[in-house]
């Protein structure tokens, strides 16, 4: 039988970029293609709404297999990661009963936060765990940090895991700079890492030195923000102990990356993998013996900073499309957050739910065995680059500048991820950046003051109670705090201010504006009352007081608010708050009649509800 050789596409003639965005500029019938379609990121670049072959042709990061240098494609040749749990609970018995059970829930990796790093307590939290299947990891005070280590280096020694234990010891000497502002003693924390590298010299796969960007990530930080000044972390634990003594393998090998991950995709996903590519460059650079020393070893957490306490289920679609994203990317092992997070320590059902986020992709999905499945994407490809360049410029702006731990120290990273904080939340307060249930199309009816019993995030090695300058931490307010704030200061207000859409004219402007005001005045969990429509401004107005309304929003067409607005005002005669929805052409017209409350996609949403409550609520 003859061979086939015919292709299908040769069939059809090729078509141009040029043809495309012809096609593109018809159908936008007049709109401006760079405005309407063009997307600029917060990372710096444009991102187009078209990707072609050509657009990779010259990118290097092509030209690599998985597991191969500079391990844009993966450090290994399956996709296998490990899933985390992290156990919340503090007393060691019932700590290691939690962790034998999520063991056999399919859990391969845990996370202990630990206070007392005695060699009985080490092993008496984990008793019965085998150390060669599942990955150990210890978070603890960083000035317990040598007595951890070498309590467990001699436990695993015991057990005989020293050659296949795998796991970590979160060596983390600036968290009480960036969290609570304290300087930071540099020569401390060399000696202190040196000590950590000689007493785990036994055990290969214990990582030591920690680079916890997920903090940075959770404080607001933009994703180039993230990956360059994680490198610069990284960097300079390589130069500082080299400096010392160390072989750059003895020190690369001992890093680990924990990074959080946003719900931005696609961009999300492009940073894990220009995270390894340019960490392998970066050590590369250091001349190291072995090659494995360049690979990156990377823990995602999904994020903390876009988590909301009202329609708290809609965390769970957001760490969904997390895990995703680093999943596809490759990362050696994942935290799901669960999503009750913001508002309480999580229980075993929002634990399970978590997990079973991860095993889903897993099991069902098969995400696990298909490696880097997003190379050669057009679109993914240009974004790992891009991403890569932004977050190379930052990267060597911080090297210049002294690196990240004397940045650290001086409070300099702490403002510049301060600042990204305090324009994310401007952003979710203009609805730039939505938050679903949040900041757009909120649960009106929701109430949560019975639920919020605290942050779970809980520091107890006493970190910010000497030499600390709070000015100088990380705010690390989540996006929704400050909506969140509104609607409980409604709930907990005497009265629940009514909100009532007085609907006239034009049907469909009657009602687009009408929604847009409900979910406008929903976000400050205000009653609302709807109405199918009125003849007249006075039966609108007649059925607003009737229903004791604090506000009457009147919702038409521009060219009906010339009339009808100062119409309906006059009527009104100030026993209700007046508010037109929109932006008319005869704005300044109706703020000479004495109209001044307007609300229109331009308008920032927050503060002005913050102003109505400062009216309404007694």
């Amino acid at each position: 039988m003859a061979e086939k050789t015919e292709k299908l596409f040769d069939q059809f003639p090729g078509v141009t970029y040029q043809e495309w965005r012809d096609k593109v500029v018809a159908d936008l019938k007049g709109a401006d293609f760079e405005k309407k379609l063009v997307w600029r990121t917060n990372e710096g670049f444009n991102v187009q709404p078209i990707y072609r072959a050509e657009d990779i042709a010259e990118l290097k990061t092509t030209d690599s297999l998985p597991g191969e240098f500079p391990y844009v494609r993966g450090t290994r040749a399956s996709n296998e990661w490990l899933t985390r749990q992290e156990i919340l609970e503090t007393e060691t018995a019932k700590a290691n009963a939690v962790a034998l059970d999520v063991l056999n829930k399919g859990v391969n990796s845990l996370g202990f936060s630990i206070d007392d790093p005695s060699k009985e307590n080490i092993a008496a939290l984990l008793d019965g765990i085998d150390l060669a299947k599942v990955e150990i990891n210890f978070n603890c005070c960083p000035r317990k940090a040598v007595e951890l280590t070498t309590n467990l280096v001699a436990y695993i020694k015991e057990k005989g895991a020293a050659d296949t234990f795998h796991g970590s010891i979160g060596y983390n000497p600036l968290k009480p700079a960036l969290r609570h502002g304290r300087s930071i003693d540099t020569a401390a924390i060399v000696a202190t890492a040196k000590e950590l590298i000689a007493a785990a010299a036994d055990v290969k796969g214990l990582k030591l030195l920690a680079v916890n960007s997920s903090m940075l990530s959770d404080a607001g930080a933009y994703i180039y923000q993230e990956l360059g000044y994680a490198l610069s972390w990284g960097t300079d634990w390589l130069t500082l102990l080299t400096e010392a003594g160390l072989s750059v393998d003895e020190v690369a090998s001992r890093v680990k990356f924990n990074m959080g991950v946003s719900s931005n995709y696609f961009m999300e996903l492009a940073k894990f993998r220009a995270a390894r590519m340019l960490w392998a460059q970066i050590v590369e650079q250091y001349k190291p013996a072995d090659a494995d020393s360049a690979k990156m070893h990377v823990h995602a957490v999904t994020s903390r900073f876009n988590q909301t306490v009202y329609d708290a289920h809609v965390n769970l679609l957001r760490s969904q499309t997390e895990t995703m994203s680093a999943a596809l990317a490759g990362v050696d092992s994942i935290t799901t957050t669960p999503f009750d997070t913001p508002y309480k320590t999580p229980d075993d059902f929002s634990e399970r739910i978590a997990r079973n986020q991860q095993f889903l992709l897993k099991e069902e999905s098969h995400l696990d065995k298909v490696v880097d499945p997003a190379g050669g994407s057009y679109y993914v490809e240009t974004l790992t680059v891009s991403i890569a360049a932004e977050a190379w410029k930052l990267f060597l702006a911080t090297q210049a500048d002294g690196g990240f731990f004397a940045m650290t120290s001086d409070g300099k990273i702490q403002e510049a991820v301060n600042a990204s904080n305090a324009k994310r939340h401007t952003d979710v307060a203009r609805r730039k950046e939505i938050l679903l249930g949040t900041n757009q199309y909120p649960n009106i009816n929701e109430t949560a003051a019975d639920k919020v019993a605290g942050d779970s995030c809980k520091c107890t090695c006493h970190c910010g109670e000497d030499g600390a300058d709070e000015a100088k931490g990380l705010k690390a307010t989540r996006a929704a705090s400050d909506f969140e704030a509104l609607r409980l200061a409604t709930e907990s207000a005497t009265k629940r201010p009514k909100v009532f859409m007085l609907t006239i004219g034009n049907l469909a402007m009657r009602l687009a504006r009408a929604q847009f005001s409900t979910n406008f005045f929903g976000c400050a969990g205000y009653e609302i009352i709807d109405n199918l429509g009125f003849n007249t401004v006075e039966e609108g107005i007649d059925a607003a007081l009737a229903k004791e309304a604090d506000v009457v929003v009147l919702c038409s067409s521009d060219d009906e608010y010339e009339t009808l607005a100062p119409a309906a005002y006059k009527y009104l005669a100030g026993r209700a708050e007046f508010v037109v929805a929109g932006a008319p052409a005869c704005t300044e017209q109706l703020k000479a009649e004495g109209i001044n409350d307007f609300v229109h996609v331009r308008c920032n949403v927050l503060d002005t509800l913050r102003d109505f409550n400062a009216r309404l609520l007694k």
